[in-house]
């Protein structure tokens, strides 16, 4: 039965497995893999995201795959397409009456709530109770406010009200019926009663903080996803239903880039698993396969005769040969890939080099447009209450929630398209800028803070991303913001990577949008990047940025003070949506881009 409906992005960045989904009546956690229908998931090819997945995961993972669909049937509402998607089970099992005369609060499983279903309309889906008899007026029940979670391997459960309302002790035989009872307007946790008929009761306020630290039980380790248990112990925490911190996505993106110099050789390094085994055989049994592969129906355009001689280029060359050490490098090929002098023209890449601005030659080196792109973005867990670190392939997985049950032979994945510009910044002058010994002490700061983040989180020492990433970083933020204005596109549409190695070495970012449709490919970020539009633009970020309107707190703000990831950086000026910050906006400080109001004399662009 259809309960409601997500876009296949939203798997990744929202609603992925173990995410609990606030849907219009109901309240719903997606099952885990095993549930779902393979079969009905469509493969997808990217092999660089493929092996870093593998490398996280095991070797038995064996394919990337979209979430499972079919085409909808308008015009047969109980067609098999309504029964094909990803599978949720109801979540929390407890419910409330919203009858305020009753508030009933019981278990899905105690039967006192009726599923009502929708065929033609899933948001009207939802349980009632029947305190006020059979008819159609029957109030809907809602899903209780509150639920468990603790900090180790997403562990999730339904909150313990009899064990609550009652202290810890075993109620006496008898009648023990429950409400939720909520007092006054505010909706408070200090206003929300659990009250049991034989006269206990107790405010939430002492589930939440410390409070909920002495008066909650120990965690049993369930996984609604999975349907399983296991030993944990921890202590839990109450969080309210559907707060942000419920569920954290860990996932690994990356860019499709060139494999060959035209589309069929494109698509023959994308299916080289499946053209190896006729690359070896004698031409006229080759071609006499090729057209039974399954993968023929992308390669059919181009003909037998010239599909088989790319299968035979690309086997002389030595196939499909990667470097181990250099599988989990997502951003190095990349970036070879944003700077290579020729333009390059494919389905799911294009990119086209300009001019640098006049104004921007002494520190930009160069411009590249990127009309076409494509991004792949794979989940491979979650976590719940702290998210998860955001480099991702040195993140301690020990907090990793599973996908399902045993070890995954499959991930999901989500496929998106977009456009970009790349901005590569001159490796001479950003060098010369981290030795100044301004630079050098206000690094000294921010790595302190980071230390102290660290440790208060009980994180291992180290992985500091370097003064050249929050630099970088920073002038992106300030970019998406002035981006937004032109280019059409929402500020929540336009996403950041960004490439800062001193090492390698590299030093750039890429603003793109990526949609599952068109509507990212629409033309109007790449039409900033020309020289006559992209200097102002520039020079108008850089200009809102000497200045936020709280200031000067948000200038005056010492991380180490506070515990965090940023300095001169706050929602009125810095922060971006979580779909367009590859930090989670963390490592961003104005004053390492410009001169701000107190001062300083380590800005890059002075």
């Amino acid at each position: 039965m259809r309960v409601g409906e997500l876009r296949p992005n939203q798997l990744l960045h929202t609603y992925g497995v173990g995410a609990v989904a606030d849907l219009p009546n109901l309240s719903v956690v997606l099952m885990g893999l095993e549930f779902w229908d393979e079969a009905s998931a469509r493969v997808l090819t990217e092999d660089r995201l493929l092996a870093a997945v593998r490398r996280k995961l095991g070797p038995q993972v064996e394919t990337l795959r979209t979430p499972p669909y079919t085409p909808e049937d308008a015009a047969d509402p109980f067609g098999e397409w309504t029964r094909v998607g990803v599978p949720v089970a109801a979540f929390p099992r407890y419910l409330r009456c919203t009858d305020l005369r009753c508030n009933r609060l019981a278990s899905i499983d105690s039967r006192l709530f009726e599923l009502v279903p929708s065929a033609f309309s899933p948001d009207r889906v939802r349980y009632v109770h029947n305190c006020r008899g059979t008819g159609g007026r029957r109030p809907t029940a809602v899903p209780a406010r509150f639920v468990l979670a603790c900090t180790q391997g997403g562990h999730l459960d339904d909150f313990p009200w009899t064990y609550f309302a009652h202290r810890g002790a075993s109620p006496e035989t008898g009648d023990h019926t429950l409400q939720l009872v909520e007092r006054g307007t505010g909706g408070e946790a200090a206003n929300v009663f659990a009250v049991c008929s034989c006269g206990a009761r107790r405010s939430m306020a002492e589930a939440i903080g410390l409070a909920g630290e002495r008066n909650l039980p120990a965690c049993r380790g369930r996984h609604p996803h999975l349907g399983t248990f296991e030993p944990c112990g921890l202590p839990t925490r109450t969080l309210a239903l559907g707060a942000t911190n419920g569920w954290f996505a860990m996932q690994m993106r990356v860019f499709s880039l060139p494999k060959g110099e035209d589309d069929l050789a494109q698509l023959v390094t994308d299916h080289w698993d499946v053209l190896d085994l006729v690359a070896h055989l004698d031409q006229v049994a080759a071609k006499s396969l090729l057209p039974k592969l399954g993968v023929w129906p992308e390669l059919h355009v181009h003909g037998v005769d010239a599909v088989w001689r790319a299968v035979r280029r690309h086997a002389d060359h030595g196939g499909d040969r990667r470097d181990d050490a250099d599988e989990l490098d997502l951003a190095g090929p990349e970036w070879s890939a944003f700077t290579h002098d020729d333009d390059v023209e494919l389905p799911d890449f294009t990119t086209r080099r300009v001019g640098v601005p006049r104004g921007e030659r002494s520190w930009l080196e160069r411009v590249t447009l990127v009309p076409r792109l494509r991004e792949v973005g794979a989940l491979y867990g979650f976590t719940r209450i702290d998210a998860p670190e955001w480099d991702v392939l040195s993140t301690d997985d020990s907090r990793r929630a599973r996908l399902s049950r045993d070890a995954p032979t499959w991930v999901p994945c989500a496929e998106m398209r977009g456009e970009g510009i790349f901005l590569k910044f001159k490796e001479d002058r950003l060098a010369e800028w981290e030795q100044r010994a301004e630079v050098r002490e206000r690094e000294k700061i921010l790595r302190e803070a980071h230390d102290e983040w660290r440790s208060a989180r009980g994180l291992e020492a180290g992985h500091w991303p370097g003064i050249r990433y929050l630099m970088l970083h920073t002038f992106a933020h300030t970019l998406i913001r002035e981006f937004s204005l032109e280019s059409g596109y929402s500020a929540t549409g336009i996403a950041e990577r960004v490439y800062a190695r001193a090492a390698e070495p590299m030093a750039g970012v890429l603003l793109y949008t990526a949609a599952p449709d068109s509507e990212g490919t629409l033309g109007g970020l790449v039409s900033l990047g020309h020289p006559d539009r992209l200097g102002p633009l520039i020079r108008q970020a850089l200009d809102a940025a000497r200045l936020c309107s709280s200031d000067p707190l948000c200038s005056e703000h010492d991380p180490r003070h506070h515990g965090s990831l940023y300095g001169a950086a706050c929602h009125a000026c810095l922060f971006a949506a979580e779909t367009s910050c590859e930090r989670g906006n963390h490592y961003l400080d104005r004053a390492l881009v410009t001169d701000t109001v107190t001062g300083g004399q380590y800005g890059f662009f002075r």
